[in-house]
C-alpha cells in the first residue's frame, strides 16, 4: 500500500466515526438516555474533525495528497 492510500483511508474512517458518534448523540437527543451525555459524543466528533484537518493539512505540507489545480 501506499502512503497516499493510507492517508485517505485514515481520513475515510475519521470521517466514519464522526458520523457514527454523530448518530449516537442523535439518538441520545431523540430518546432521552442518561447513561452518558449527548455532549461527550458531540466532544468527540469535534476532536475528531480537528484530526481530520490536521491529517489533511500534514498531508498536504508533506506532499502525499495533491489539492486540485485552479480551474482557470
Amino acid at each position: 500500500m501506499t502512503t497516499p492510500f493510507i492517508v485517505k483511508l485514515v481520513l475515510v474512517s475519521l470521517l466514519l466515526f464522526i458520523l457514527f458518534n454523530l448518530g449516537r448523540a442523535l439518538v441520545i437527543m431523540v430518546k432521552g438516555q442518561h447513561q452518558q451525555p449527548m455532549s461527550h459524543f458531540i466532544g468527540r466528533r469535534v476532536l475528531f474533525s480537528i484530526a481530520v484537518i490536521v491529517v489533511l493539512l500534514v498531508a498536504l505540507g508533506l506532499g502525499y495528497i495533491q489539492p486540485n489545480p485552479r480551474p482557470y
